[in-house]
């Protein structure tokens, strides 16, 4: 009897799954993540920093503002790696409003993938993955390339 329920449950969890697959739709989104008041000891093992920093569209820092991150970071191994808590704001007309939730681990001068966790307004339900390249890394500046994939149920408001 037991074997047949978690059967059951678990066929009910697989075909949800693939509902959302099915019915959730995918955004590509590209930016650049602009880092320009740089502390000398944030790499400290154990620092922690609080941001708020722009999110653009170009690699320049006078391209069209997107977004802020708005987050924070620890410096929790002693390699330099990273831990990050960011809300992702969009401030753009397609997502005025909207923010992506991303968390994880952010090993230093590689591509860093965090997972999606969340989102509100546009982004309400979302889930994916974000790989950010570093583009520009000197010692007054740090801009990172943001390619942010996410699956987002469409809900019908009450």
């Amino acid at each position: 009897m037991a074997s047949s329920l978690s059967q059951t449950v678990l066929f009910s969890i697989l075909l949800l799954l693939s509902l959302h697959q099915a019915c959730a739709k995918k955004t590509h989104l590209n930016f650049y993540f602009h880092v320009t008041d740089v502390q000398a000891n944030a790499t400290d093992y154990g620092t922690i920093i609080v941001m708020d920093q722009a999110l653009r569209e170009g690699l320049d820092e006078n391209s069209t503002l997107i977004g802020r991150v708005q987050g924070i970071q620890a410096a929790v191994g002693k390699d330099g790696s990273l831990e990050t808590m960011f809300n992702f704001l969009f401030l753009n007309e397609q997502y005025n409003g909207s923010t992506l939730a991303i968390y994880g681990r952010a090993p230093l001068e590689t591509t860093i993938e965090r997972p999606v966790i969340g989102g509100t307004g546009k982004f309400r339900l979302s889930q994916g993955y974000s790989l950010a390249k570093p583009v520009i890394l000197s010692a007054t500046r740090l801009v990172y390339e943001l390619d942010v994939y996410v699956w987002t149920l469409e809900l019908k408001d009450d």
